[in-house]
């Protein structure tokens, strides 16, 4: 209605057209056009009560009745906008507008029937209309029929190649049809035909994707990215899977890219900061995950990464109610419980019974289904197929503490079949690689399919090695991938909570018996230490004492700043105190960002602890990291959340850690690593004993340089490090596990 207007913006055509009117320019289409300018700059009411009048007025006119529909379907009236609609077609039945519009609003409340007789109408009259075709394929999705929706979706696609919206939708529907191999087939023809039409290549993309064949589709929406800059779609679709595929710089810049042409769309903004976050970026993803809270209002899912990125960048206390608010806003969903839970675990004065009690709240609200019952063959004395579910068999926690541990299993007992999410390549990653029998990469199933496929693989044991983290896939467990379900390592912080873990491996240190009651799975109690570490070769060699050249004791701390709250930070400053001439040397990839600097130099400023006693030193390469324990005399393990493989590091190192355990697995860590190398005197039993340790420790450089001079040896000749010692251990408690389910076998019934 505004053509004769064509190249104004909507403010400058209202002023136009007010001024026609205070011209005597009363026509009805002025009117209208004038309701509409006033709409489209922000006076709805206003232009809806002129709408409704000139309906009344020329009551053989469809069009008032149709701008009406759409303002108040903008405004998110839907009764109102279908009332008027259903006016526009008693007067004009053929208006094909008002024929897709209402279908869509029929597809809306989910009435696929109502939807499809418009629709049918409307390509009766124009059977060249290309969204009719697009909104048919919709209103068939209702009904089931994914074939015909596809071949709705499919004319659509003919008749407008360059909507990439009737492209996307023929994918995701030739994929559930089974047909996506051919329409990938289509598409590489209208690829060659049409190679710079961005629409085909990002549809391609996503086939390629859902065919598993994610490098070729990167380099499909990456193109099709190029040919259309204006563009967010192939940007955000192609950032997305750069990010599934651990590219996460490229991911970035996509996703930022994206972001910028589509400033409103929060939830693309949310995945951008997700990437930030996984580039150890906190201090950035904060502030764009702030931003969008204050644009849109409290959102669960943006409340979960911030509270994520509050937690790692030390504000535990303030990720814990981050969480909490998301669990109020979606009380029902598992993701903000499985965050909370998350904080929890590194908040001060959490025990044992509150994070058990918020872990069992979150596997409660996990999706499940009857999947019948499993067709293994209960004989507890033939070889068993183990399964690996994992998004870190690579260079990770989880890498350097099991891979040595399960290359030394017995063959002849055990084979091993690697469930993999987020593949990486490094030398974990390949030693994964050559200890599995099957390799399956598992990022584009959902949890069931990915519990159907623990079953085809004939899976006795598995093993979750990824828990609540990153790219854990421990959820899909509800759906019991194998009869016997174990957790291992991979944010193993403390009980999973979930019903159908049936086993949590441990050992006498991490758990002890009395501790068993904060629990919810049985304990495979193994006779040493409950991991197997794998030194990286290029370890430098062990420095001598620093105090020794330096004339003063560096305690250091290379944890990650999650890990370090107020109150350890408030003792490492009364140990400060109490060892006048001492320094701190922290380290971790959050002081890469000043903001985290500033923050805790703050912190201890508020002890009495000057810059220069600490210092702050951000990320660096492996061994590089390795290397700078050469600059510490001992370390300062944080709680309640301890060091893991930081510790294990650190002894390699020849540097001992004092620490202090509490009723959490996750507190208890160092304890375990210490104890395993018989060095259970540095375990603290309260934190006026932490203190003590400290300064006694820091006081005697001679038994330090001794200690410092033998301990890689120790560590070597130790438990924690003697693979075929633990791969025997390991055998024997999978092989008791499956046992005790062979015995029940008669009486228990596995969903």
């Amino acid at each position: 209605m505004l053509a004769d207007l064509d190249g104004l913006s909507h403010a400058e055509a209202l002023v136009c057209l007010r001024s026609a009117c205070a011209h005597g320019d009363r026509s009805p289409v002025t009117l209208l056009n004038l309701a509409i300018a006033e709409d489209r700059t922000g006076n709805g009411e206003h232009a809806r009560g002129m709408m409704r009048e000139l309906a009344a007025r020329l009551p053989d006119w469809d069009e008032p009745h149709l701008r009406l529909a759409e303002s108040l379907r903008r405004e998110g009236d839907a009764t109102g906008a279908e009332q008027a609609y259903t006016a526009v077609l008693e007067i004009n039945p053929r208006r094909e507008e008002a024929l897709v519009a209402l279908a869509a609003l029929m597809i809306q409340r989910g009435d696929g029937a109502a939807a499809q007789a418009l629709l049918l109408r409307c390509l009766g009259i124009n059977p060249e209309r290309a969204e009719a075709w697009d909104a048919l394929g919709l209103a068939l999705i209702l009904s089931g029929d994914w074939a015909s929706a596809r071949d709705a979706f499919g004319e659509a696609q003919r008749l407008a190649p360059a909507v990439l919206g009737y492209a996307l939708h023929l994918i995701d529907a030739a994929h559930t049809a089974g047909t996506l191999e051919a329409e990938l087939a289509r598409l590489d023809l209208s690829a060659e035909a049409d190679p710079l039409n961005p629409a085909v290549l990002t549809a391609r993309g996503l086939a390629l994707e859902l065919l598993g064949r994610r490098s070729e589709a990167i380099d499909a929406l990456e193109t099709a990215s190029v040919l259309a800059p204006d563009a967010a779609g192939p940007a955000m679709m192609a950032g997305r899977l750069l990010a599934r595929a651990n590219r996460l710089r490229d991911a970035e810049a996509m996703l930022r890219k994206a972001a910028g042409l589509e400033p409103g769309d929060h939830a693309l903004r949310n995945d951008h900061a997700a990437v930030l976050m996984r580039l150890q970026r906190h201090s950035a993803a904060r502030g764009k995950l702030e931003t969008v809270l204050q644009e849109c209002g409290p959102e669960a899912n943006v409340l979960c990464n911030l509270a994520v990125v509050l937690v790692s960048l030390g504000r535990q206390a303030e990720g814990e109610e981050a969480a909490r608010q998301a669990i109020a806003l979606d009380s029902a969903a598992p993701l903000p419980r499985r965050t909370l839970a998350n904080a929890l675990v590194y908040r001060a004065g959490v025990g044992g019974a509150e994070l058990l009690s918020a872990l069992r709240d979150c596997g409660e609200r996990l999706p499940r289904a009857e999947m019948g019952d499993f067709g293994n063959v209960p004989d507890p004395e033939r070889r068993l197929r183990i399964g690996l579910l994992s998004g870190s068999l690579r260079a990770h926690p989880v890498g350097w503490l099991t891979v040595a541990g399960f290359e030394a299993l017995d063959p002849a007992g055990f084979e091993i079949v690697c469930l993999a999410q987020n593949v990486a390549s490094d030398t974990i990653a390949r030693r994964f690689r050559a200890l599995a029998a099957a390799w399956h990469e598992v990022d584009l199933l959902d949890d069931r399919g990915l519990g159907r496929l623990g079953r085809e693989l004939g899976i006795d044991v598995l093993i979750d090695l990824g828990g609540y983290g990153e790219s854990g896939r421990m959820a899909a467990c509800a759906y019991r991938l194998a009869p016997v379900q174990v957790k291992w390592v991979g944010m193993q912080n403390h009980s999973t909570g979930l019903a159908e873990i049936d086993w949590f491996i441990s050992d006498r240190w991490e758990t002890p018996p009395e501790l068993e009651q904060y629990y919810s799975e049985r304990i495979l109690r193994l006779p040493d230490g409950y991991v197997c570490y794998s030194p990286p070769a290029y370890a430098p060699d062990v420095g001598p004492l620093p105090a020794a050249a330096n004339g003063f004791v560096t305690f250091g701390c290379f944890n990650n700043l999650a890990k370090v709250t107020p109150d350890v930070i408030g003792t490492w400053a009364r140990i400060l105190g109490l060892v006048p001439a001492a320094r701190l040397v922290l380290k971790t990839y959050q002081f890469s960002e000043p903001e985290s600097v500033a923050r805790v130099r703050e912190e201890f400023a508020r002890h009495g602890v000057g810059a220069e006693r600490v210092e702050l030193r951000g990320a660096s390469p492996h061994r590089q990291f390795m290397g700078e324990y050469n600059q510490i005399d001992l370390v300062l393990d944080p709680f309640p959340y301890s060091g893991g493989l930081t510790t294990c590091e650190a002894l390699w190192m020849g540097v001992p850690t004092v620490t202090l355990p509490g009723e959490t697995f996750a507190s208890r860590h160092s304890a375990s690593h210490l104890s395993n190398v018989r060095l259970g005197e540095w375990v603290a039993a309260d934190l006026e004993d932490y203190m003590r340790l400290a300064v006694a420790k820091a006081s005697d450089l001679d038994s330090l340089a001794t200690l410092r001079a033998e301990l890689r040896a120790a560590v070597k000749a130790s438990p924690l490090c003697d693979a075929p010692r633990f791969g025997r251990n390991l055998g024997v408690a999978l092989r008791h596990a499956w046992a005790e389910w062979c015995a029940g076998r008669s009486s228990h019934r596995f969903r």
